[in-house]
């Protein structure tokens, strides 16, 4: 199995009504930048751990699980808001670095999150990178009675019982899962993994740490006028960072390219883009020493 290089510890936060988990590498220092990651849909803090130990400095470094994910329980929601992870995060900030600039790196979801996070709060930030977090297809206004209609249907079969999440008899079994669904995944790192990403529960079972509310689609749609509203406010210097994997391709077959997404960066005042070859969408586990070294540079 996978050796950690630099352990963390777990702290228990209170955040907006919630105990929110989070680990943190490093220890704050005076002059010390605190670097904040935050992770993507269906993933945990945890899973930036091959990142960390592929560093070079000693950083001070916070990684919560977001609400709903990992050790953060969001006990009775039925859906989650993208909004509340702005918030969320805002309160973090608060609590770890109070009238301080941070450096923030969000992958996927995480991404979405302090792209329109930094636009929203920029004084917080003093870099910023984005790791694969490129939006959504844009909508029109006729799509709202249909989306408004899914949500309601979704949450219909969420309490149904229909949209639960699968159970694996082991840790072995969470592994082979993580290691098909990316092929680049060594059986060391999926073993070590598999014990972040799920739990064991009384009956035996491994169970993933991810609420199965957040497979409900968002009653609202992407208002990509807005989004652009929001980059145009991202003071701080921009690092995006791409796989040579097209996930886009894959994932929308033409209705979002990365084209249209280079085209959203332009109005960001101070971007540049990074492109990790030999690495797909989980680029975190794929090249984590590139991807630490990218980082480190940038936030140097």
């Amino acid at each position: 199995m996978y050796q950690v290089k630099r352990a963390p510890r777990s702290e228990f936060v209170p955040i907006r009504n919630l105990t929110y988990h989070v680990q943190v590498w490093g220890e704050p220092a005076p002059g010390k930048v605190p670097l904040v990651m935050v992770h993507g849909w269906m993933d945990v803090a945890a899973s930036y751990q091959f990142v960390v130990d592929a560093m070079q400095q000693d950083h001070y470094i916070i990684a919560p699980d977001w609400r709903g994910y990992g050790k953060t329980n969001a006990p009775g929601a039925d859906n989650f808001w993208f909004p509340d992870y702005l918030a969320d995060l805002d309160f973090l900030l608060d609590h770890y670095a109070p009238g301080q600039p941070v450096n923030l790196v969000g992958h996927s979801m995480g991404g979405n999150v302090v792209m329109l996070y930094g636009g929203v709060r920029p004084e917080r930030i003093r870099r910023l990178v984005n790791l694969e977090g490129f939006g959504m297809p844009a909508t029109i206004p006729a799509q709202a009675p249909g989306r408004f209609a899914t949500w309601m249907d979704e949450l219909k079969k969420l309490h149904a019982g229909e949209m639960d999440l699968k159970a694996y008899d082991s840790a072995d079994g969470v592994a082979r899962r993580l290691m098909k669904t990316n092929p680049r995944l060594g059986q060391d790192k999926a073993d070590w993994l598999a014990r972040h990403w799920a739990a064991e529960t009384p009956d035996g079972q491994w169970s993933i740490l991810g609420d199965a509310a957040h497979k409900v689609s968002n009653a609202q749609l992407y208002r990509v006028e807005e989004v652009l509203e929001i980059y145009k406010r991202l003071t701080m210097p921009v690092l995006a960072v791409e796989a040579s994997d097209n996930s886009l391709d894959l994932w929308w077959r033409g209705k979002f390219t990365l084209a249209q997404y280079h085209e959203r960066l332009q109005v960001v005042p101070h971007v540049e883009i990074a492109r990790i070859e030999d690495a797909g969408h989980m680029m975190h586990h794929d090249q984590p020493e590139v991807l630490a070294a990218l980082i480190e540079r940038f936030i140097a």
